[in-house]
């Protein structure tokens, strides 16, 4: 178990006891909610847990290495963030799945550059949003934010 875990774990038992010192019957009503709500994410996760086991399985650990590795960083980040301009998947899906990624051999600034885009440009998404705020808005937001993600997965690889 590393530092921050421990620690996070070391804090949120302190706090929890804390809590149940203080009012017994909230922590209680708390902890039943909670064990309530875990319940009910539980699939989520199995699903997120399959859908990374399906990514992983799918494309070899080979072609992610050679495509989003080191060896063509520039290119590398292009085609991840452009995969990440179309791709439609939740953050708290996506967050594991970088990790996966990276784990089998990405480099850190593609990863960032599929994540930064993930999240910020949405072409699956235009029609909704031009619809909604109007065509040009909309190109310009996706245009500009495309170059930011970008700019910000770069920056994290001087950082890094």
């Amino acid at each position: 178990m590393d530092l921050f875990t421990l620690s996070f774990l070391i804090v949120t038992t302190i706090l929890a006891a804390f809590s149940f010192v203080k009012n017994k019957d909230k922590t209680i009503d708390a902890m039943k909610k909670s064990r309530g709500m875990m319940g009910s994410m539980l699939s989520q996760i199995i699903a997120i847990i399959m859908l990374i086991g399906l990514v992983l399985t799918i494309i070899p650990p080979e072609l992610i290495k050679t495509t989003l590795g080191n060896a063509n960083e520039n290119s590398a980040v292009i085609i991840a963030a452009l995969v990440g301009s179309v791709t439609l998947i939740p953050a708290f899906v996506a967050f594991p799945l970088i990790g996966s990624l990276v784990n089998v051999g990405a480099s850190i600034v593609p990863a960032v550059a599929f994540l930064t885009t993930l999240t910020m440009v949405g072409i699956v998404t235009f029609p909704l949003e031009k619809s909604t705020f109007g065509t040009k808005f909309a190109i310009s937001r996706n245009i500009l934010s495309f170059f930011l993600a970008v700019g910000i997965a770069l920056t994290m690889g001087v950082i890094l």
